[in-house]
């Protein structure tokens, strides 16, 4: 899908959640700037940090631990572009509990935003992604769910891993039509989760910016180049 010289009024539309910094919004950013017109589900509005004409953009309300913003983002989407061709499951929420410290509550909150969210919000769009010439699913998973570096980090991995089962899932359910789904996999991303580090080691992780040049090649393959999983690792592990 080549999209830099196309009429901007018959562009392919992204719906990307968690736009407002990060990871999100690099991703927001670089879509734009190839021709994308984007949806951008924020939990802060107004929507700061996008130059953008209003034909290209929409910031919309969205929370992933509000089911009720999930439906209202999708029909503004509609309303607005009227088409969606491709959506990007970016939020959420870091938990550094171990597995024996988490309560239900603590797994059923973290579950909410990584795992159920994604899953409703792809339910609600996919008879979008079946119109669509080649719709695609981009699940924003981590290294996270696909190994366990520490007791910590247990409760956070068990959400990605959910979340990278969700995108294989979502795989086979493309099989046969033209929606076609993809997880990427970053490990430590020079984010605002990662402002605590010390400088030096700041410096050497992962920029957004790569993450997102990744994502767009993802939901520009054809069908016929599927990808399942790109892992990406600021340092060199014996996997990855």
């Amino acid at each position: 899908m080549r999209t830099t010289r196309q009429d901007p009024a018959s562009a392919p539309v992204a719906m990307v959640s968690g736009a407002t910094r990060g990871i999100g919004l690099a991703i927001a950013r670089e879509l734009l700037a190839h021709g994308w017109r984007v949806s951008a589900g924020c939990r802060t509005l107004p929507h700061a940090g996008v130059d953008a004409l209003p034909q290209q953009w929409l910031a919309c309300p969205f929370d992933a631990a509000r089911p009720e913003t999930e439906t209202a983002w999708v029909q503004a989407t509609r309303s607005h572009f009227g088409r969606i061709d491709a959506i990007v499951h970016n939020a959420g929420v870091l938990s550094r509990q171990s597995v024996l410290q988490a309560s239900s509550e603590d797994f059923d909150a973290l579950f909410e935003v990584n795992v159920k969210s994604p899953m409703r919000l792809t339910q609600l769009v996919w008879a979008d992604l079946l119109a669509a010439p080649q719709g695609k699913v981009l699940v924003m998973a981590s290294l996270a769910g696909k190994r366990v570096r520490s007791a910590d980090a247990s409760l956070y991995a068990m959400s990605k891993f959910a979340v990278l089962a969700l995108a294989h899932g979502l795989r086979h359910c493309g099989a046969g039509t033209r929606v076609r789904a993809t997880a990427i996999c970053p490990g430590f991303v020079a984010t605002d989760m990662a402002s605590g580090v010390d400088a030096d080691l700041h410096a050497q992780l992962t920029q957004p910016e790569d993450v997102a040049r990744l994502a767009r090649v993802a939901l520009e393959l054809p069908p016929t180049a599927s990808v399942a999983e790109i892992p990406v690792s600021w340092s060199i592990e014996s996997q990855f």
